[in-house]
């Protein structure tokens, strides 16, 4: 089994191959079109099932809650209490419509980073996902920016200094996405390139000591880019939203 999994690139390879790379784990046809499920696919299923799975079980420590709470009515309360300290610490006024979203958003970064520390190929280190979550976050400032700023707000602010300015400033707003997405992206996949690339080249040599480089590579600096990730979210939608 655990052969199978290196050989469709969905673990990451541990012997003589260097492999960092996405596969395709299976296809099928679609109106004529060949379609892949990848290992991204895969890996962003399973860590949408935990999502879930833990949700599904903490809905119903909530509504069963007692008095004196247990251990995962704790760990419950303490994610929920840390994301909403953190969405309106950062926020303010403008936190409760968002605390929702920058929540499931950090959630599901975190996990994506840190599956790599169960020898998953992490979500993250695939730019389609990582694109995908710059985009909803673009339109959502978009959206935010049109709601409180109006078309005329909007346009004054393309527009400041002075109007000369406003193609380089809707470029920095296209660019919005772009950075986001490129930033948790190019940091994912270089510790996954290092860690595939380590297990490769030593092969043997490698048993306990890269778990080190793993907690750097997949914990710590998977926890730095999720917590940018979300804090660059909140700014700019507090900036779309107050003009």
């Amino acid at each position: 089994m655990g052969a199978e999994l290196l050989k469709s690139g969905l673990l990451l390879s541990g012997a003589d191959d260097i492999d960092f790379m996405i596969h395709g784990v299976f296809k099928y046809e679609l109106f004529g079109q060949t379609l892949w499920i990848t290992t991204t696919h895969v890996c962003l299923f399973i860590v949408m099932a935990i999502i879930v799975i833990f949700c599904l079980c903490a809905n119903r420590a909530v509504k069963h809650a007692s008095e004196v709470p247990g251990a995962f009515q704790n760990v419950v309360e303490l994610v929920v209490e840390m994301l909403d300290g953190m969405v309106g610490n950062v926020m303010g006024k403008n936190a409760p419509p968002f605390a929702n979203y920058i929540g499931t958003l950090f959630i599901f970064i975190l996990l994506s980073n840190i599956s790599g520390l169960f020898g998953l190929r992490p979500p993250t280190a695939d730019y389609g996902v990582t694109f995908a979550l710059g985009i909803m976050t673009f339109t959502l400032i978009t959206f935010n920016k049109f709601k409180y700023q109006k078309v005329k707000g909007v346009i004054k602010g393309l527009c400041d200094p002075w109007p000369i300015w406003a193609p380089i400033n809707i470029i920095g707003d296209i660019a919005v996405p772009i950075s986001l997405s490129l930033r948790l992206f190019a940091n994912v996949l270089s510790g996954t390139v290092m860690m595939a690339l380590i297990y490769g080249l030593l092969g043997f040599i490698a048993t306990a000591w890269p778990a080190a480089l793993h907690v750097y590579f997949d914990l710590f600096s998977g926890a730095i880019q999720t917590y940018v990730f979300a804090m660059l979210t909140m700014t700019y939608i507090n900036n779309a939203i107050e003009g």
